[in-house]
């Protein structure tokens, strides 16, 4: 089931990212008695380039809790990996084949065949599996790495500071995400995952650069475009889930600690990102640059 069933989760949250418009890594968001600092991420990093910028040390070490997406700290590789061979598998009687059409079954096949994936796997994951699954992959062989990431570098270091983590979501809500979408728009979402291979890590690699530097124009330019092909998929991975994690952050404002929380850095702007709707609640998300 590939390398690391949590790099599949990471896979699915640097999707996320690509597009992202940051003009900054992390805000810094006034509650009545406390700062909530909320940091937009990149989920695989080349551990050649893992030095997280400087605005990511300030606000970890001004907080009391660490935030994500998921809870690192709490989530195992047996906890994925028994998920998605409940709820991600193709049903009985049924087959890959059949659900995404002959045609896109024989590019999967060449891609997956070329990535060392296991027949016997290909033809028993549902498409939004295999489409994790071959992100995951590729961005391994060209060194993005899930340990090398934001948050696991982050849980890591609380974990040896003995600071609390918590998440914003389940992993069955992350991945339930995905296994909600129609059978087309899973077979569209497995494309994604085998097309232009090859211009991959130049991609990832000008996108890693431009969210370094806060560059909002440089990384529009190269994917802000990513999404608005596949409304569908952008509601499901972004819009939707930032509407779910508002009254949590929200919450989190209302206490009386600190707390960094970490997450794709698409869901932090444009129309719906995370900071106009803070905006919109009369909060006031100040850059830390």
């Amino acid at each position: 089931m590939g390398r690391n069933a949590r790099g599949w989760l990471c896979s699915l949250c640097l999707l996320g990212s690509l597009s992202a418009q940051a003009g900054s890594p992390v805000w810094a968001i006034r509650g009545e008695h406390n700062t909530v600092y909320l940091a937009g991420s990149i989920h695989l990093l080349k551990a050649s380039d893992a030095a997280l910028p400087a605005a990511f040390e300030r606000a970890y070490s001004h907080s009391q809790t660490l935030v994500m997406e998921l809870d690192l700290g709490k989530l195992t590789p047996r906890d994925a990996a028994g998920w998605i061979l409940e709820h991600g598998s193709v049903p009985q009687g049924s087959s890959l084949r059949a659900s995404i059409g002959e045609q896109r079954y024989q590019r999967v096949l060449a891609a997956s065949t070329q990535l060392g994936l296991p027949r016997e796997e290909l033809d028993q994951f549902a498409p939004w599996v295999l489409g994790l699954q071959l992100l995951d992959l590729q961005y391994g062989q060209l060194g993005f790495d899930p340990q090398q990431g934001v948050e696991e570098q982050l849980e890591r270091r609380a974990k040896s500071d003995r600071k609390p983590t918590e998440g914003l979501e389940t992993l069955a809500e992350q991945l339930g995400v995905l296994q909600a979408l129609s059978s087309e728009d899973q077979a569209r979402f497995l494309d994604l995952a085998v097309s232009e291979p090859a211009e991959l890590e130049s991609e990832t690699e000008s996108v890693v650069l431009a969210w370094r530097a806060g560059d909002a124009d440089k990384l529009a330019a190269l994917l802000g475009e990513e999404f608005k092909s596949f409304p569908v998929l952008y509601a499901a991975l972004v819009t939707q889930r930032n509407l779910r994690w508002l009254p949590r952050i929200e919450k989190l404002l209302k206490d009386k600690q600190d707390y960094l929380v970490v997450v794709g850095a698409l869901h932090l702007v444009g129309k719906g990102g995370l900071l106009e709707l803070l905006r919109k609640d009369g909060y006031t998300p100040t850059s830390m640059n």
